[in-house]
């Protein structure tokens, strides 16, 4: 049974957001103090990066744990089971989709996890920029 009345749940819903999380502010802060410039909520083949590094063709994510599937289980959802898991399974599809179009076009695909973003940042910037370096930054 949910807790929440139809118009809290819509507030509640209504008020993630799709860019400018807190997760990807967390790792654009710490790629530009070492130095990494980027493009933020960058578009590319209709799919929306959230950091772009258009000179080495380096995309990068930054994906919310439930919203993308993190340890995907069905049976943990206990209000509306069939929407979402249909809802995140299709989301996983996208990622996949989206991972598979830039890497056709030559863009490496970086996807970090919005609990590794907040545990590990220092990680996550190194694979960056260990990424910059193979691509030959000076």
């Amino acid at each position: 049974m949910d807790c929440m009345t139809p118009e809290q749940r819509h507030k509640a819903m209504v008020s993630n957001r799709s860019k400018n999380t807190s997760i990807e502010v967390k790792l654009r802060k710490a790629l530009w103090n070492v130095g990494v410039r980027y493009r933020k909520n960058y578009k590319l083949l209709n799919y929306n990066v959230d950091i772009a590094i258009t000179k080495y063709k380096i995309a990068i994510f930054c994906d919310g744990d439930f919203w993308h599937g993190k340890d995907f289980d069905e049976s943990k959802f206990h209000t509306n089971k069939k929407f979402w898991s249909e809802k995140i399974k299709r989301n996983m599809e996208r990622d996949l989709e989206a991972t598979m179009a830039l890497r056709d076009e030559g863009w490496q695909v970086l996807r970090f996890w919005e609990k590794d973003i907040k545990k590990s940042i220092g990680d996550c910037v190194k694979e960056v920029v260990a990424v910059l370096d193979r691509c030959g930054r000076k």
